[in-house]
């Protein structure tokens, strides 16, 4: 503190004023000609307010970078609610998307299940129409060795009977026969 009272002694005492010649009060004394356009300079400012002026877009200015400042803040914290709200779209859609994976490898595993038991459905069908058609085959080709041995014996019975036979065992025969069929008829 000591300090700033010595420089400013000495800055008062060398000052311009005190180093000019002649009377301090006379136009040819350039120091007060410029104190006196200072002077006439300060009081211009004065007259035109300038400092309430100043004061006065400064205090604007300060207002303005405060509004600028809440909008900033304002914008600011609807942009954290917005990342917020996304964030939590965003969490739920994957939610979804899990639960439909999930969903849909258990359907997966249900069509396959489904369709395991599909084909041996269709397999037991197909032995099954198989085994029915070996059998058909068998029964058809049981028939036609029945009917050709049938067929064998009847022309075989047919040869012995016509070598054995005479013309009225042949007629006593073919009336017998009558006689049976009209009798299962009626």
């Amino acid at each position: 503190m000591a300090r700033y009272i010595a420089f400013m002694a000495a800055m008062t005492m060398a000052s311009p004023a005190l180093a000019a010649t002649g009377p301090f009060f006379s136009l040819g004394n350039t120091d007060f000609v410029v104190l006196l356009g200072f002077l006439v300079f300060v009081g211009v400012i004065f007259y035109f307010k300038v400092p309430g002026l100043l004061g006065q877009k400064l205090d604007e200015r300060a207002e303005g970078i405060k509004s600028e400042l809440d909008e900033a803040r304002a914008l600011r914290e609807e942009a954290q609610t917005l990342l917020a709200s996304y964030e939590r779209k965003q969490k739920e859609v994957q939610e979804q998307a899990d639960r439909i994976v999930t969903h849909a490898k258990e359907e997966a595993a249900e069509a396959a299940e489904q369709a395991k038991e599909d084909l041996k459905v269709s397999i037991a069908r197909r032995i099954q129409a198989a085994e029915d058609q070996i059998a058909s085959a068998e029964a058809n080709a049981v028939k036609e060795v029945r009917d050709k041995a049938v067929a064998i014996a009847v022309g075989a019975a047919k040869d012995v009977v016509a070598k054995q036979m005479t013309a009225t065992e042949g007629n006593k025969l073919i009336d017998d026969a009558i006689s049976q069929v009209d009798a299962k008829l009626h």
